[in-house]
Order: structure tokens, then sequence, then C-alpha cells
């Protein structure tokens, strides 16, 4: 293997967990997950050596991630939308191993019916990020960062 080669290798494992955890919240079962994480892993592997480092490797990666994720969600909207397919068959629940299994899946689903950048927002929140990482992913400032997530958490209350 070259350098580069290893040194996405690196990267891929480093932020293995990452690229999942973005992958998940955009998916509707294992199938799209896995979908989904290819595709991120052959965007990440076109953009690697153009990463100029204006910014760290991991938010180049959720940013990658998420961009991929979004841009495969409109693609598929605008699919069925072509095709007039309605889906009648709904989200797949996610599989966890909490013992408080209902109430996650609960705020997974939930989360799903937010729209694309608040569920990019909560995902990116749940996963400990400041807001001045999130603002940087995201393209917005910190202070807005704040504001959308109490914005997004009044939502997710009144969702029934």
């Amino acid at each position: 293997m070259g350098t580069n080669e290893l040194q996405f290798t690196k990267l891929v494992k480093e932020q293995k967990n990452n690229i999942y955890t973005v992958c998940l919240m955009f998916a509707n079962d294992n199938d799209d997950v896995e979908d989904l994480v290819q595709l991120t892993l052959v965007n990440l592997w076109k953009g690697f050596k153009n990463f100029e480092g204006r910014s760290s490797i991991g938010t180049w990666v959720w940013r990658v991630a998420m961009n991929t994720c979004i841009t495969a969600d409109r693609k598929k909207k605008r699919r069925r939308q072509h095709e007039d397919v309605v889906d009648t068959l709904g989200l797949k629940e996610v599989k966890t191993d909490a013992a408080d299994d209902r109430q996650v899946q609960q705020l997974y689903s939930r989360i799903r019916r937010l729209g694309v950048f608040d569920r990019a927002i909560v995902l990116l929140w749940l996963e400990n990020l400041s807001y001045d990482e999130i603002g940087a992913i995201v393209g917005i400032t910190p202070k807005n960062v704040g504001v959308r997530l109490v914005r997004i958490r009044q939502q997710l209350k009144e969702m029934e």
C-alpha cells in the first residue's frame, strides 16, 4: 500500500464510529446504513488528497459524511417523486442494546421526522460536539446552533 492508502486506512479506523453514527441517523434500515457508509467512504477517498487542513480532519469527515447522507436523502426523495411511489412501509426501528429500548427507539423515530438540517444538528449535539464545532460543520454561528437546539428540543417534545 502507498502512503495515501495507509493514511486513509488510519483515518477510517479512527473515524469509523463517527461515520457510522451519521449514516445511522439518515438510514431507514441496516441496508441503508451500509450503503451510506460505502458512499461516504468513496467520497472521503475522492476528497482525501485535496484535504487542505483548514479544519480538523474530524470536522472534515463529519462534513463529508453529513453532505453524503443529505445528498443521498434528497436523491431518494426525488426518485420517489418521479416514480410517484408512496412509502407505505414506514421507518424500521433501530435496534439498540439499551435497557430502555423503547424510549431510545422513540427518540430516533422523532429525530428522523425532523428536517435534514435540524437532524444534522441534533446528531452532532448527541455526539457531544461543542457549539463551535457544530457551527463549523454545518456552516452557522455557534449562537445560531444554540437557538436552533432550543427550537428543536421544543419540536421533539411536541411530537407524538
